[in-house]
């Protein structure tokens, strides 16, 4: 009985010095301070990102009119340039 005491007492405190390292390592309250820090600055920047977005895609949308606008005037098709098949009708 004595014997099979020591044993579990030594057991537990095998796995409480493996906790206790483990936690040394990596602290579960370090862990969430910085995902909630990490977190804080997401939502405080997220208005700055979607400006950013914002004004990217209107860059492309403004690229893209240009492109159509170039491909129309260049192109000799009459669906892409009514004003010269009105002059010509």
């Amino acid at each position: 009985m004595q014997q099979a005491l020591k044993a579990n007492l030594k057991r537990l405190k095998t796995f409480l010095n493996y906790t206790k390292n483990y936690l040394k390592r990596n602290n579960p309250i370090k862990l969430f301070k910085r995902e909630l820090v990490a977190g804080l600055k997401d939502a405080l920047s997220i208005n700055k990102k979607r400006k950013m977005v914002k004004y990217k895609l209107k860059y492309q949308l403004h690229q893209l009119s240009q492109m159509e606008k170039l491909i129309a005037e260049n192109n000799e098709h009459t669906f892409l340039r009514g004003n010269k098949f009105n002059e010509m009708r």
